[in-house]
């Protein structure tokens, strides 16, 4: 594993006690080579390990108190504002613990039901549940960055600490709800509660570590290291992470758009409900923002809608693209009017199932990027041109880099499964009972959500990546070779149209010059023209590129060719330095006067 990147690199035991030694000494005048001198850096080193387990005990608990805090103030807030509120302060604080429980995953348990019997409550609210999380996160992150003079400590140590640091704190707040309604069950704070913790922190500890991915095991034979070096293994494990990433987040915006649209075509119900369900203005603030946390849960179940499992309305009631079957136990509340009608599912229903084919294109999509990485064809065209697979090296080309159809197709296939898995896991969390009998069961089942979200990707997600595949090696040859014979035609025309106009022109400046010649007397030197300025030498598009011209032969720093020493000219072609007079007029201005063939007088 590799260490934080970006910042210094954490100090181990053994040179922290060696910088506390060295202060040490130098503050008394004492020295550290002597056995008073290591016995001093031992102590040191002892006490700062020690602060060091302890301040990364402390950060658990702190990240703990810094999220019951805001769901203190956030409930403390809506009971000052509410006038209907029957409970004191006391009630308030119970209730922001439970809340506060209820965003980890742990099941409540209401016991001021109007029959008297306990109601359970475990639908857990996604976007509350964000905070507690990101913070775990970031104290086991935040614990392995070394400061000065204080060393790191190690990633098992910070994992553990931080989780037991969390956990003392949930520990004591579940004691303190207990006397009171709603309390938890102990048993959940086992399972997922604790879990979710340990979780979020496994993931800082990795953060701070750059992601890492291995190393291997010892025990796994050389022989399948290097296969899985060669194939490129990591490479693809992160592709399959981006594309499954990509895919839930499809549904999940998907899910989103379906929400919002069945809000709007069911407009006057969730404004009814509104109004029906309180009074005053604070109190619809309350049931308003109470909406807002819940629009990631109803996402989640609108696709789950898409995918076909649905979700359940209670115990006896299903609602599917299909069907809406059964008598639902609705409570009054804005989100629940935007359900379907009652009865089989028509057009509109069954469009919802865009939203898993939208899925599959997008993992594809991502699949084949890294399959497939678009190159420079040299044909004027833009957009992912030049991008290898590392996101921008444009030099790597050949059809040699791309998977086979067979690693594709793989890549593709498990990037569906990492999307039914992670469906899964959101459909878990999003569901949950909201008391007995007929509320018993609320939301998406969670297996039948992941399962459908793996299979409606792989369906798709396969065999889109192998057409997308051959349409880039498709275009991506062809691209190359009509890049190329573009360039070769247009060189070829530049150079014979740059040949005419030279020889044009030598055959007038000799015209001009015999003529002169005809009627000067014998013995006299020809009269020097008139200097001009130097006109810059045309030169085809491909000899600027460097093929074909006299810089792609000369190193640079030499003298080229018929120029001064040490010049140098980008644009300078061989023959551009080659006497364009004819031989008797050079012959003649050597000699001072008559000269033949031989250049004697």
């Amino acid at each position: 594993m590799t260490q934080v990147t970006g910042g210094s690199p954490p100090l181990s035991a053994e040179q922290a006690a060696e910088q506390a030694a060295r202060r040490t000494a130098e503050q008394t005048g004492r020295k550290t080579e002597g056995p008073t001198g290591v016995r001093a850096a031992e102590r040191s080193a002892r006490r700062s390990r020690s602060a060091v387990l302890v301040f990364t005990f402390l950060r658990g608990g702190l990240a703990a108190g810094l999220g019951l805090g805001a769901f203190t103030v956030l409930v403390m807030v809506l009971w000052i504002s509410s006038p209907s509120s029957d409970d004191g302060p006391s009630g308030a604080l119970h209730t922001a613990a439970g809340l506060w429980l209820l965003a980890h995953g742990a099941e409540l348990i209401r016991t001021d039901t109007l029959d008297g019997i306990p109601a359970p409550v475990g639908l857990v609210p996604l976007l509350p549940a964000v905070l507690p999380l990101w913070l775990v996160h970031r104290a086991a992150r935040d614990a392995l960055e070394a400061e000065e003079g204080r060393a790191a400590p190690s990633a098992s140590a910070a994992f553990g600490l931080v989780t037991g640091g969390y956990a003392v704190v949930m520990a004591a707040v579940a004691l303190h709800a207990r006397d009171g309604s709603p309390t938890v069950r102990v048993v959940s704070l086992l399972f997922p509660a604790a879990v979710v913790v340990a979780a979020a922190a496994a993931a800082g500890v990795w953060t701070a570590y750059g992601h890492p991915v291995g190393p291997l095991p010892a025990r796994v034979p050389m022989r399948v290291r290097a296969a899985l070096a060669r194939s490129g293994s990591r490479e693809r494990a992160a592709t399959v992470w981006r594309s499954a990433a990509a895919g839930v987040t499809t549904l999940l915006g998907g899910g989103a758009l379906l929400v919002a649209v069945a809000l709007v075509w069911h407009a006057d119900a969730a404004q009814q409900s509104f109004v029906q369900l309180v009074g005053g203005w604070a109190d619809r603030g309350a049931v308003l923002l109470l909406a807002l946390v819940l629009v990631p849960n109803a996402a989640v179940w609108a696709a789950a809608y898409g995918l076909g499992p649905g979700f359940a309305l209670g115990t006896a009631s299903t609602v599917t693209p299909l069907a809406f079957s059964g008598p639902p136990a609705l409570p009054v509340f804005p989100l629940l009017a935007a359900v379907p009608e009652r009865g089989e599912g028509t057009w509109p229903n069954w469009a919802a199932a865009v939203v898993p084919v939208a899925a599959g294109v997008v993992v594809a999509r991502f699949t084949v990027r890294s399959a497939v990485p678009v190159h420079d064809t040299g044909d004027g065209g833009d957009g992912d041109a030049g991008r290898g697979r590392s996101g921008g090296d444009a030099d790597r080309g050949g059809p040699g880099e791309a998977w086979s159809a067979g690693g594709t197709a793989l890549t593709a296939a498990l990037g569906a499964l990492g999307c039914g898995s992670l469906m899964a896991v959101l459909a878990a969390a999003a569901g949950g009972p909201l008391g007995t009998r007929a509320l018993a069961e609320f939301g998406p089942v969670w297996w039948l959500t992941g399962a459908a979200a793996a299979a409606w990707t792989m369906v798709l997600a396969v065999p889109g990546a192998l057409l997308l595949r051959a349409w880039r090696l498709r275009g991506w040859n062809g691209g190359r070779g009509r890049g190329r014979r573009r360039k070769a035609a247009d060189g070829a025309e530049e150079t014979a149209r740059t040949g005419r106009a030279a020889r044009s022109t030598d055959r007038t400046a000799g015209t001009e010059r015999a003529e002169g010649a005809a009627g000067r007397p014998v013995g006299q030197a020809p009269a020097e023209a008139p200097a001009e300025a130097p006109v810059p030498p045309t030169r085809p598009r491909w000899a600027r590129t460097g093929r074909g011209s006299a810089r792609a032969s000369t190193p640079r720093g030499a003298v080229a060719v018929g120029g001064a020493e040490g010049f140098e000219d980008d644009d300078a072609e061989l023959y551009d330095f080659l006497p364009t007079d004819p031989w008797h007029a050079r012959t003649a201005r050597r000699t001072g006067g008559d000269a033949g063939p031989s250049g004697k007088p």
